[in-house]
């Protein structure tokens, strides 16, 4: 099913779910104001469901907007995205009869970035981007240019083995296969593990030299839900409010151990970072490591315990 017609039945689904009263509002996505690109879109006004696009480039993770809300809500919600609402539930943080969720499969997001790299062009020298199948297709200067997706996805989508929801009320549209090769979404976390940890420690001092410590991966991740953060605390004082690179590593490698068994590898973090700092090489190491020593995916199955809160006596101590 194309996208046009995923975004026609997007948008009928929820004009009737506001209608008929069974949510308070809708979360989903609207055209943005930059081309190839959306905002996330709350409204609980009927005729703004007009406005509700799916299209490659719905990069957000539309659950980090269900905490805290009250009444009934219809949230879009991709594979990754249904991943992360599951482990909010695990955490009791949204309740499930208080959803309607709106399944979209997805075939992988366009990384605009990446086009401009091999094009060598600028967004706005594009003109179209589309998803056709098994090809990207970028019209720029009145000519197509047909791209594999392997070379223009988000590394994470690269690696996504649940592109279709497996938590939803509604599934728009046909399944999605999982990616086969996640070889090339590793590729950067492995040319960092070949380093020696001298060499590592010198990449993050001088990525995390950069860093302004904006938040901005922080509030643009659904597992960081907490109140009040461990940064904001004065006692004890984790982090200097100055954004030292040595603080800035701090904050991130306590911030990936907290979402250790909540991360769904959507890759929310590292594309909200301003000054484009490689986050997920961190947390998807973490993501592979809790995979690896407990068998444990987040947002999997919503019956577990989370797994930082359950302990299981057989588990190894070393």
């Amino acid at each position: 099913m194309a996208d046009i017609d995923i975004e026609k039945r997007l948008r009928q689904e929820a004009r009737e779910l506001l209608e008929q009263g069974k949510v308070d509002r809708i979360i989903g996505y609207e055209a943005g104001s930059l081309k190839f690109s959306t905002t996330p879109m709350v409204t609980a006004d009927k005729d703004d469901t007009d406005r509700l696009v799916v299209n490659p480039f719905v990069v957000n993770n539309l659950s980090a907007f269900l905490t805290g809300m009250e009444g009934k809500t219809g949230v879009v919600a991709k594979g990754c995205d249904s991943r992360s609402i599951v482990s909010l539930m695990q955490d009791r943080k949204v309740a499930r009869e208080n959803l309607v969720i709106l399944g979209i499969p997805c075939p992988g997001l366009v990384d605009v970035r990446k086009i401009e790299a091999l094009l060598g062009k600028e967004s706005d020298e594009l003109e179209d981007i589309a998803r056709e199948g098994d090809k990207v297709t970028v019209t720029a200067g009145g000519k197509k240019t047909e791209l594999p997706p392997a070379k223009v996805l988000f590394d994470n989508c690269l690696a996504c083995d649940m592109p279709t929801p497996e938590e939803y009320d509604v599934l728009l549209g046909e399944p999605q296969a999982p990616a086969t090769d996640p070889t090339a979404s590793r590729a950067g976390i492995e040319e960092l593990e070949a380093k020696s940890p001298e060499q590592r420690w010198e990449f993050w001092k001088g990525e995390f030299s950069r860093c302004t410590r904006c938040y901005a991966c922080r509030n643009a991740c659904p597992a960081c839900f907490c109140q009040r953060c461990f940064v904001e605390e004065t006692h004890p004082q984790w982090v200097l409010p100055v954004p030292r690179w040595q603080d800035n590593l701090i904050f991130q490698l306590i911030r990936t151990i907290h979402v250790a068994g909540r991360c769904t590898d959507c890759g929310n973090c590292e594309r909200a970072c301003p000054a484009h700092i490689p986050l997920r090489s961190l947390s998807r190491k973490m993501y592979d490591m809790v995979d690896e020593l407990f068998h444990y995916r987040a947002g999997t199955d919503r019956n577990p315990e989370p797994l930082l809160t359950a302990y299981d006596a057989s588990e190894s101590e070393d």
